[in-house]
């Protein structure tokens, strides 16, 4: 009898009641803990047959290719979600989602192109074991900063700290991590970039500076301007992701 770990593509196909078409090439992974409106907003973009895996999760159409997109919080979850895609043969990950800041390099408004995450989210060690930071693929970072340029979308690039605990974030804490030269602190980011490279997938991350946390910013005292410069942001990043998925390097 197999448990999870040696489930065959075939077997998750068997699982899920689905033939290999309607596997996903892109599977966009949303950190964030409410998920109906992302459900709903992801529904209005993908079309054609559409194909609803699990409560947090829609796959579709867009310009030809099948693309997923599920809404995550925490590593537990975007490994639970990418894995199954990742054996069953889908080719790119790309995790949305919100940043808390850790230098005052980056702004309200800032795409963070992710180049790589720490390991301290409980989840990437058992994909990828004994190693601290883990990279995004290079060439989707590329791609991605190009279509910024291009596009005249602030960004910026750098690494992130993915934690498994946000609740437990100190002061003390949050000043090490940015001495240490991240730019960002997350909760998924390090697990699904962990769990591409264990099934030799690509991987990379766009994050949405939620809460300016160096600054003492938290996700409670929010203002009208910072909201409005948070959605737009979310709107480029959803454009952005989608076209990385059409991407062929």
């Amino acid at each position: 009898m197999k448990l999870y770990g040696d489930f065959t593509k075939e077997d998750w196909l068997e699982v899920l009641e689905i033939n290999e078409a309607a596997v996903p090439s892109t599977l966009i992974l949303h950190g964030q803990w409410d998920h109906e409106e992302n459900l709903s907003l992801w529904k209005e973009k993908l079309t054609n047959d559409q194909w609803i895996p699990s409560w947090n999760t829609v796959v579709g159409k867009h310009e030809g290719e099948q693309v997923g997109f599920s809404n995550v919080f925490g590593g537990p979850i975007a490994a639970a979600i990418a894995h199954r895609f990742a054996v069953m043969g889908t080719r790119t990950f790309i995790q949305t989602g919100y940043f808390g800041g850790l230098s005052h390099d980056v702004d309200y408004g800032d795409i963070l192109i992710v180049t790589g995450a720490v390991m301290d989210d409980g989840v990437s060690q058992w994909y990828v074991p004994d190693q601290r930071m883990i990279d995004a693929d290079q060439t989707f970072v590329q791609e991605a900063v190009r279509y910024c340029k291009e596009k005249g979308y602030r960004y910026t690039t750098g690494t992130v700290y993915s934690t498994g605990a946000i609740m437990v974030e100190t002061q003390e804490m949050v000043q090490e991590w940015a001495k240490e030269g991240y730019l960002g602190v997350d909760m998924e980011t390090a697990t699904t970039f962990a769990v591409a490279r264990k099934f030799n997938k690509s991987a990379v991350g766009l994050l949405n500076l939620s809460d300016h946390i160096i600054k003492g910013d938290t996700f409670y005292n929010s203002d009208d301007q910072r909201d409005i410069s948070e959605e737009q942001t979310d709107q480029r990043i959803r454009e952005l992701a989608l076209h990385l998925s059409s991407y062929q390097p």
